[in-house]
């Protein structure tokens, strides 16, 4: 009787893995899409454009955006990478020394700058130094100072960075290197610091990319007009015309660098990946 009553029981269907995937796909699509929904409908636009898109705004930008702030933008994230790459190399190999008070330094040194915010570095640059080194001049000025202060700053996160890429080589291959007779110091310029560059060569991307934004912290520097880069030239023509657009126009153009980065940090990463597999 109770076998008779079990079969004549109907079977419970539930949702298979795949289903519930898919259910809960679509209601989170839904969610969103019910939010940019109610965005678009609760957003004033017109307020929003007569704030940030006057199009004769953004005409009188051109071509001094590209020519004269974009450019300083460029000239001051690419000096700083280059101090701080070369500084950060130092560093690097510091840490990993056999001496200790090159270890200990490298340490210190590490910890305060990658602690510190980037505004103190820029502010203790143009305002300390010459106060603690009166009639001393950076050499370059401005960009000089901009260089000195962004590679202070990125040295500390390169040299970590450059640390790990130089431990993640195998450590045959200094093993290798030196049965070849080279020395130690020469094994590692032609043998490890290559491989180990090949490894961190992304975040180094990246790192370049954190560099450009921080550039917009050149105005605590004091600047001449032919020294603004993006951020303090957007911000005063924004003063000057009452209006935002030029502030947003100064975004689109980062984003005309920061984005084609990106993308070439995610295809190195992709070729990285596809290399160890």
């Amino acid at each position: 009787m109770s076998d008779t009553k079990l079969e004549a029981a109907p079977r419970r269907k539930g949702l298979t893995r795949r289903q519930k995937r898919r259910l809960s796909r679509g209601v989170q699509y839904a969610v969103f899409l019910a939010a940019v929904i109610a965005f678009a409908v609760s957003a004033d636009w017109d307020r929003l454009q007569n704030q940030f898109a006057q199009a004769d705004i953004a005409d009188q930008m051109f071509p001094d955006v590209i020519t004269l702030a974009l450019k300083n933008t460029v000239l001051y994230t690419v000096s700083g990478f280059v101090v701080g790459l070369v500084l950060g190399m130092v560093i690097a190999l510091m840490r990993l020394s056999s001496v200790g008070p090159y270890r200990w330094f490298a340490g210190v040194y590490i910890e305060i700058f990658r602690g510190l915010p980037a505004l103190l570095i820029f502010i203790f640059i143009g305002v300390a130094v010459p106060l603690a080194f009166p009639g001393t001049e950076i050499i370059g000025g401005t960009y000089g100072k901009v260089a000195l202060a962004l590679g202070l700053v990125a040295a500390a996160y390169m040299a970590e960075t450059i640390r790990a890429g130089i431990q993640a080589v195998p450590k045959g291959q200094m093993e290798a290197a030196r049965s070849l007779g080279f020395s130690p110091a020469r094994a590692m310029i032609s043998i490890i610091i290559p491989q180990a560059f090949r490894i961190i060569l992304p975040p180094l991307t990246n790192e370049l990319v954190l560099l450009f934004k921080d550039s917009s912290l050149v105005l605590f520097l004091g600047v001449t007009l032919g020294e603004r880069e993006l951020s303090k030239y957007g911000r005063d023509l924004a003063s000057t015309t009452a209006n935002s657009t030029p502030i947003l126009v100064a975004g689109l153009c980062y984003l005309l660098v920061t984005i084609p980065l990106g993308f070439v940090v995610r295809r190195m990463e992709a070729k990285a990946q596809e290399a160890v597999k």
